[in-house]
């Protein structure tokens, strides 16, 4: 069975149904000189899925997200895209298909506009205002805000604008690393509205780093959970409220962040 042919079983109460994976890692490992960042991972985040990333800080969740979209290769080991390994696919294409949001991504001083064409601008690219106002319709923005400064937003507005300016690459996969921890309790669910509305409605694979257990319990449909470096645990989010190994059970009870 190739690596494409394989399937992820998700349960629910009443059913189980089969996804492919949209990533896979192939014991992945990486190093910094004698540390090790990652230790043999091995395992599929479900296309058309969200997927909670958990652990402690330094358990290397940032690190494999990076891999995703090429920001970092493995030491060791294979990451597949969509059944492509990682090193067959263009760093261009790659990031186009496989967006990244951060915790506080740029927002440059001008408008809203501005900010969305950028990343058109630099393949020589112009963005319509037509294309602009229908991409910020999609994160819940309407057209007056595309002449409004970026920097006079609220956080959740421009945590919205990010996730516009991934999405104008027309990316099917979303890596969202811990992009609500800043955001005030209205803000955050806007976003977690936003994130569930794509995911739903258009497909988009979502992979998301979040320190807060019950956000990853309330948006994931799948759960990673890391220590150490090494994926000790996966599931359907029931994996979130009890295990059977002593050290993730430690990280669910909040003994250890």
């Amino acid at each position: 069975m190739t690596i494409w042919e394989k399937v992820i079983r998700l349960k629910s109460e009443t059913t189980t149904r089969l996804y492919e994976p949209a990533i896979h890692f192939q014991k992945v490992s990486y190093k910094v000189k004698d540390t090790e960042i990652l230790k043999e991972v091995t395992g599929s985040f479900p296309k058309h899925r969200i997927t909670t990333l958990v652990g402690p800080s330094g358990a290397g969740k940032t690190t494999l997200l990076k891999m995703c979209n090429g920001l970092l290769s493995p030491t060791s080991g294979e990451v597949y895209v969509e059944g492509l390994p990682l090193q067959d696919i263009s760093p261009i294409q790659l990031r186009r298909q496989a967006g990244m949001v951060l915790q506080n991504s740029p927002v440059m001083d001008g408008s809203v506009y501005d900010n969305l064409s950028l990343p058109l601008r630099l393949q020589g690219k112009e963005l319509s205002e037509e294309k602009a106002t229908d991409i910020l319709n999609q994160v819940g923005l309407d057209r007056k805000y595309l002449r409004r400064n970026s920097r006079n937003l609220s956080g959740g507005q421009q945590q919205k604008v990010s996730i516009a300016r991934t999405l104008l690459n027309e990316s099917n996969i979303l890596l969202l690393d811990e992009i609500t921890s800043a955001l005030d309790p209205s803000s955050l669910r806007e976003v977690e509205e936003l994130i569930r509305k794509l995911n739903e409605v258009h497909q988009i694979t979502v992979v998301w780093i979040t320190h807060n257990l019950e956000q990853a319990k309330r948006m994931g449909h799948y759960a990673w959970i890391m220590i150490d470096g090494q994926l000790v645990q996966t599931g359907n989010t029931s994996a979130l409220q009890h295990s059977d190994d002593p050290s993730v059970e430690r990280f669910l009870r909040g003994e250890f962040k």
